[in-house]
């Protein structure tokens, strides 16, 4: 599977896989993580300066107050050459600007606004991210919860805290991880490097499902109709409607998320990073 990887404001595509790697390497392991550059060169001073090499990119241009924005269209346009020339993706992740901006295209695509013939997008990781401010993008592409299958990395100390926590809530059933640290891809520990395996799993398990049972069904040997009861379960992720419910979880994992006080049935699933950077 094909994840299409967007990074923050004035960064790149390789700063972005160099934060990417420090979370443990079997959460992504069966994906092909793709980095792209942003489509513009960046047009100031980016906060990496010094960390990390140049050159730095930049999708979009914004006001202080994102509220207008510059190049937004031709941003969209290029990604969508992208994704069809280089895909099809199964998944998008972004962090910060590239999280925002992977969720509108998300958005898009629910309401047939682009990338009509490109399959859905199976899988969203966000870090940091945030809705679009203007109406006539939001009227539109948060029109309805997108469903998507969602992870939301959230910072205690993220002066984007409110605004990702805003965009989680335009996602059907999102999964929200919270981290104590600010603007940034989190370190994780081992409860959330666990959780996020079986998150990503149950993906690849579902989408296997489903394309043995599209080639059963074109070779003529089965039919939806036979597909008994506890397999549509499992292809569906465990849930009774495909990735509208809660991440699954085994019934040793629902003990254990009931001791701690999380409700596994909970239709927004929250576990929280224990550990600083």
């Amino acid at each position: 599977m094909k994840v299409l990887c967007l990074h923050g404001f004035r960064t790149s595509g390789s700063f972005l896989q160099k934060q990417i790697s420090k979370w443990d390497p079997s959460i992504f392991a069966d994906f092909h993580m793709v980095f792209p550059d942003g489509l513009f060169p960046a047009g100031g001073k980016s906060d990496i300066e010094g960390i990390f090499p140049p050159p730095y990119f930049e999708w979009f241009q914004f006001n202080q107050e994102f509220t207008e924005y510059t190049n937004l269209d031709e941003c969209i346009s290029y990604l969508c050459d992208y994704i069809t020339s280089n895909g099809p993706f199964d998944g998008l992740l972004g962090f910060s600007q590239g999280a925002t901006l992977s969720a509108l295209l998300l958005g898009y695509q629910a309401q047939g606004k682009l990338l009509k013939d490109h399959p859905p997008f199976k899988l969203f990781v966000s870090i940091s991210g945030s809705k679009f401010r203007d109406p006539s993008i939001c009227d539109v592409a948060y029109k309805d919860p997108i469903k998507v299958r969602s992870v939301h990395f959230i910072g205690a100390k993220d002066w984007l805290r409110l605004p990702s926590e805003e965009l989680a809530t335009a996602f059907d059933s999102p999964l929200i991880i919270r981290h104590p640290q600010g603007h940034t891809v989190p370190r994780l520990d081992e409860a959330v490097v666990e959780q996020l395996r079986g998150w990503t799993m149950s993906i690849l398990q579902s989408s296997k499902a489903h394309q043995d049972i599209g080639q059963c069904v074109e070779n003529g040997e089965a039919g939806p109709a036979e597909i008994m009861p506890e397999e549509a379960y499992k292809i569906n992720g465990g849930n009774d409607n495909q990735f509208s419910g809660p991440t699954p979880v085994t019934p040793k994992e629902a003990h254990e998320n009931k001791t701690n006080g999380q409700d596994p049935t909970d239709p927004k699933m929250e576990i929280e990073v224990t550990q600083e950077a």
